[in-house]
């Protein structure tokens, strides 16, 4: 099963409870003094998602490893690149 059937299926299943919890097909006092809040958790848990996604890159963006080794080795392809590029005749 491919992880896409997977997600689908939650959806799926996650839609089916919200659906009828909604429409009251479980009858119960406890649900419809919850209604309001029943009908809006959609959004809620979209909004909760985004935050959570955003903390998420802002944690791995603060916490990313600097790699000394790696700019050098760039910065010196960049000459070398520089270099072949003049020699072929390209002004920069």
């Amino acid at each position: 099963m491919s992880k896409l059937v997977e997600w689908v299926g939650y959806f799926v299943a996650g839609l089916s409870m919200w659906y009828m919890l909604l429409t009251n097909s479980i009858k119960s006092e406890v649900l419809r003094e919850w209604r309001d809040f029943i009908a809006i958790s959609p959004l809620i848990l979209v909004i909760l998602f985004g935050v959570y996604a955003v903390f998420v890159v802002l944690w791995r963006v603060a916490t990313f490893n600097d790699c000394p080794e790696a700019a050098k080795e760039l910065q010196e392809q960049i000459v070398q690149a520089k270099a072949d590029l003049k020699k072929k005749g390209l002004k920069t």
